[in-house]
């Protein structure tokens, strides 16, 4: 099984490949899946790479403040 700094590395490549190239591209979670990712959904590998690194770091996932929504 590949270790979250392995997982982290072929994240960023294929974010690389999905930035410059524009084709789709595939990685291994940390579940050994993968997940195919194109650039209408670049924001949800952009999401797992920060993931990943706060994993790294030894913080708790990462998650964005909540907004009330009156109507």
């Amino acid at each position: 099984m590949a270790t979250t700094a392995d997982l982290l590395a072929e994240a960023k490549a294929a974010y690389h490949r999905l930035q410059v190239g524009g084709a789709a591209v595939e990685v291994r979670d940390a579940t050994g899946e993968m997940i195919r990712y194109s650039p209408a959904n670049a924001s949800r590998l952009k999401a797992y790479i920060a993931e990943l690194e706060a994993e790294l770091r030894g913080c708790a996932k990462v998650v964005p403040p909540l907004r009330p929504v009156w109507g």
